[in-house]
């Protein structure tokens, strides 16, 4: 049974096993196979079985320290957006997680294209939640779009929404907009829904 990191040695072994993770799928896809990140990340494939089990199960630590970095991210972003309006907010957030998703050569966005295309979504679900908090804290902190009607309907649709959106748009190698034009877009929408929304009928 794959032991668990206790020591910093160990830790140190785990971490460069998702390095070298990240660079074989970077070179050959999610066919990469153990040993090739074996090779990467300069130990043995015995060694490597000490902390994983499979491939899938070094994907899944990938997926998970995406996340985490992810969740980081909303977490550091929000003390500025809750001084933004709600559509400079949204475009600041969109605009780092883009900048995340293709730091060191795209490395988070080849892990997160594989979520979309299987049954791993539920690894989206600690963002999905982060996202809606930081909405929770927005409305907290601005109570004037407290009274919109069903606000967190919208967020939630366009928390998914999103997600998804910016995904399959850096994971098309030809998007017919720019990356700038969608998060320009989707900034476009909550403004346009919360100034409709906050008038009166």
């Amino acid at each position: 049974m794959p032991r668990k990191p206790q020591q910093s040695r160990a830790k140190a072994t785990v971490d460069a096993i998702l390095e070298a993770g990240f660079q074989a799928v970077a070179s050959h896809g999610t066919q990469a196979t153990t040993r090739q990140i074996a090779e990467t990340a300069g130990i043995s494939i015995g060694s490597l079985y000490e902390y994983f089990s499979n491939k899938e199960a070094i994907f899944a630590a990938m997926h998970e320290r995406f996340i985490q970095d992810v969740v980081l991210l909303i977490q550091d972003t929000t003390p500025t957006i809750m001084h933004l309006p709600p559509d400079q907010g949204t475009r600041t957030l969109l605009t780092h997680f883009g900048a995340l998703l293709q730091r060191d050569d795209g490395r988070y966005l080849k892990v997160a294209r594989k979520l979309v295309d299987s049954d791993s979504l539920l690894y989206l679900d600690p963002i999905r939640q982060m996202l809606m908090q930081l909405v929770t804290a927005f409305i907290m902190n601005k109570p004037e779009y407290g009274a919109i009607k069903d606000l967190p309907t919208m967020a939630y649709i366009m928390v998914n929404t999103g997600i998804y959106m910016m995904l399959h748009h850096l994971s098309d190698p030809k998007p017919p907009i720019s990356f700038e034009q969608l998060c320009d877009g989707l900034a476009g929408i909550v403004r346009r829904y919360i100034t409709s929304a906050a008038q009166p009928s």
